[in-house]
C-alpha cells in the first residue's frame, strides 16, 4: 500500500512536550536516522478524556502520579498552528509529515495538510465513528491493533469498508455487518489498509511481543502487516522486519530522561539510526525468495564445484570404470552428476591422469 520496501515510521508521538524546537528537533532527528516518516499526534485534550478518566499504569509510573490523564495530555497538545511548519520542514529535510488524529475535529483538520496516510491508533479502534471518518477520507489506512482481540479487528475492517462503500454513516452496526458479508466489501480493504500488530504496553515486556501474531492477522484477513513496537531496545523491530514486516512504527525522543508518559520506552537518535540501518539491511537480505545462484556466487560455483576426471591414464576405446574414473574441481568439463552415465562407455581418446573428461 505504501511502498515496495519497509516503510518506517517514526514516532514522535507527543514527545514534543509541549515545545516547539523540541518539536523541529524530533523531525531533524527523525530524517537524520533514514526513517520514511516523523509522526506526531493531534488531539485535544478536553475532547478526548474526561475530567475522571484514569491514568494508565505506566503513565502514572512517568508522570505524576496525582495529576490526572486529562491535566497531562493538555500539556502534550501539538498546538494546530505548528503543524503547517513542521510539515514544511519535514518535506524540506526529505521525510514524510504524519500525525494521528483522536477526535473528530482533529480529523477534520488533518485533511486540510493534504497527509497521504492515516495512522488509526490502537485505542481507537473500537471508537466506531472515528474509525468511519478516518475511512471516509478514502485515503489508505493503517490501522493499529493493540489491545484487540480478532473478533474486534473484524468490526473495525467491517466498519472501514462501508466507510469505504457509502456516502452516509450506518443506521446501526446491522447494516455494517450486511455490508461486510459481501465479497466485493471485504476485497475494496486490499490495496487501502494495512494493520499493525501492537502490544499497547509501555515499555512492552519480551514475553508479550507474541510476532507469531503478525502471521495470524496475515493469513485470517489477507492485508498487509506491519509492527508498531513499544520495546526498550531494537531487536524487536529488526525481527519483525525478519517476519517480513511491511511497516515499522517506533517510538523516539532526543532524550529518554526527559519528563513524559512515553520518553522511556523510545529509542534515542543513535539507536533510531542503527534501528533503520539494520532494518534496510535485513530487509535487502529477505531477497526475492526465489532460490537460485546469486550473480557474485557464478564464479565461486565454477571453482568449486567437481567434473570428471581421469584418475589414471585412459587409452581410447578404453571402458570408464571405477578404476580409472573419479571426480575433482577442474574449473570445466563434464558435472559430476553425469559420473553414472559415463561408467560402462568407452573413451573416444586418450586421457591423461588427472584430465577431465
Amino acid at each position: 500500500m505504501i511502498s515496495d520496501k519497509v516503510f518506517i515510521i517514526a514516532e514522535a508521538g507527543v514527545n514534543h512536550n509541549g515545545d516547539r524546537k523540541l518539536a523541529f528537533d524530533l523531525v531533524d532527528a527523525a530524517a537524520a536516522s533514514g526513517a520514511d516518516a516523523v509522526k506526531f499526534q493531534t488531539f485535544n485534550a478536553k475532547r478526548l478524556a474526561a475530567d475522571s478518566a484514569p491514568k494508565a499504569a505506566y503513565q502514572q509510573q512517568a508522570t505524576e502520579a496525582g495529576e490526572s490523564q486529562l491535566a497531562m495530555l493538555q500539556a502534550l497538545e501539538l498546538p494546530l498552528e505548528w503543524h503547517e511548519p513542521l510539515q514544511r520542514h519535514a518535506h524540506q529535510r526529505g521525510i514524510e509529515f504524519l500525525s494521528t488524529a483522536f477526535d473528530l475535529q482533529s480529523l477534520a483538520f488533518l485533511e486540510t495538510l493534504g497527509l497521504p496516510f492515516y495512522k488509526v491508533p490502537s485505542g481507537e479502534i473500537t471508537n466506531a465513528p472515528l474509525l468511519w471518518a478516518f475511512a471516509h477520507t478514502r485515503k489508505p489506512l493503517v490501522v493499529s491493533t493493540g489491545m484487540a482481540s480478532l473478533s474486534e479487528i473484524e468490526q473495525a475492517l467491517a466498519i472501514i469498508s462501508h466507510a469505504i462503500r457509502s456516502d452516509q454513516p450506518p443506521q446501526g452496526m446491522g447494516e455494517v455487518w450486511r455490508n461486510w458479508s459481501e465479497q466485493a466489501a471485504r476485497e475494496v480493504l486490499s490495496d487501502r489498509v494495512s494493520l499493525l500488530h501492537c502490544t499497547s504496553q509501555y515499555p512492552t515486556p519480551m514475553a508479550e511481543v507474541n510476532l507469531r501474531a503478525m502471521d495470524t492477522l496475515s493469513s485470517v484477513f489477507g492485508l498487509p502487516v506491519g509492527y508498531s513496537d513499544h520495546t526498550q531496545d531494537l531487536l524487536i523491530p529488526i525481527a519483525a522486519t525478519a517476519r517480513e514486516a511491511t511497516i515499522i512504527e517506533k517510538h523516539f525522543t532526543l532524550d529518554r530522561q526527559l519528563p513524559g508518559p512515553d520518553h522511556k520506552a523510545s529509542l534515542e537518535p543513535d539507536e533510531l539510526t542503527h534501528m533503520v540501518d539494520a532494518i534496510r539491511q535485513v530487509s535487502l537480505a529477505l531477497g526475492d525468495g526465489y532460490k537460485a545462484p546469486q550473480p557474485s556466487e557464478w564464479q565461486t560455483r565454477d571453482a568449486v564445484r567437481q567434473q570428471l576426471v581421469a584418475r589414471r591414464s585412459i587409452k581410447y576405446g578404453e571402458t570408464f570404470t571405477l578404476d580409472n574414473m573419479t571426480t575433482a574441481r577442474a574449473g570445466r568439463g563434464e558435472p559430476a552428476y553425469l559420473y553414472w552415465d559415463y561408467l560402462g562407455k568407452q573413451a573416444i581418446r586418450d586421457y591423461r591422469e588427472g584430465e577431465m573428461l
